[in-house]
């Protein structure tokens, strides 16, 4: 039996076979990209490590355009997610109600699959989709074909439409149990003191959600650059998101290209751990700031 002194090492004892599995294949993966990436790769009689592969993913104007297009759609979809999630939230508090059949309706797009989340967008805001025949059936355009094309565009609209109506709930959902939290005599006092709507939002409620709100930010953005599913289905064929570009060079029949692929994953990898750096850094800031107000 552990002393009482190192009972909080119980939990790791338990988890430490299931642990250590996915440390294993996570490791093993790791290392086998890294190798490849590097251009080792014995199985197609490449043994020479270089960073030519590297040398060749920055040089690439596809890979640039595919960054930018993955930046730009997860930062606006993020950015709109927050807004409709965070006024969403207000709007709920500030009714003093609880209204569990409009939050489990809020609740509902968390639980859909990002896959049938693509397959609803497209339903709904494709030029054969049902906008599109409403639009024509109450006489707003002629055809469906002059519905403006959302799917497939170059700017990434369908893409965003997707993670907005996946993130907002999502954001919502944390942010809204961060303001009900929120001692009631505080807001009485300031509104007391003539504060009102706007004043009651921007000076207690967001400030002191904050946090939250950065957090779910982060985490949307971050999913929103690395998952390759719904630009793959919704998304334009150039610029392709980078996630895609990067299955699209891993699934290429050419093994000699393999390496290149793997270069382009590890760059992908290589943001994602500076976005998580920044999120941390931020955050840390932030704190700082805080405790010397």
């Amino acid at each position: 039996m552990l002393p009482v002194k190192k009972t909080w090492l119980k939990p790791y004892i338990y988890l430490l076979p299931v642990l250590s599995i996915l440390f294993f294949v996570f490791t093993l993966g790791l290392g086998i990209s890294i190798f490849q990436s590097l251009g080792y790769y014995p199985g197609i009689g490449l043994y020479d490590i270089t960073l030519d592969y590297y040398r060749e993913v920055f040089s690439s104007e596809s890979f640039f355009s595919a960054l930018m297009f993955s930046l730009r759609v997860a930062l606006i979809s993020s950015l709109l997610a927050a807004v409709i999630g965070v006024s969403l939230a207000y709007l709920l508090v500030m009714q003093q109600k609880e209204r569990r059949g409009l939050q489990a309706l809020l609740k509902l797009p968390i639980i859909v699959p990002h896959l049938v989340a693509a397959f609803l967008i497209f339903t709904l805001f494709s030029q054969s989709g049902m906008l599109a025949r409403l639009g024509v059936l109450m006489g707003f355009i002629e055809e469906s074909r002059e519905f403006p094309g959302l799917i497939f565009d170059s700017r990434g609209v369908g893409v965003i439409l997707a993670y907005v109506w996946k993130g907002a709930p999502f954001i919502f959902l944390i942010v809204y149990q961060v303001l009900r939290s929120i001692e009631t005599d505080m807001v009485e006092a300031a509104s007391n003191l003539g504060a009102k709507g706007g004043d009651l939002f921007f000076r207690i409620f967001l400030p002191l959600s904050l946090p939250s709100v950065f957090s779910t930010f982060i985490i949307l953005f971050a999913f929103s650059f690395g998952s390759y599913e719904i630009p793959f289905l919704l998304g334009p064929t150039s610029p392709r998101a980078l996630p895609v570009l990067a299955y699209v060079e891993h699934i290429n029949p050419d093994w000699t290209n393999r390496p290149y692929a793997m270069a382009m994953n590890m760059v992908l990898a290589g943001i994602s751990v500076i976005l998580v750096w920044l999120y941390h850094w931020v955050f840390k800031r932030y704190r700082h700031y805080r405790k010397r107000r």
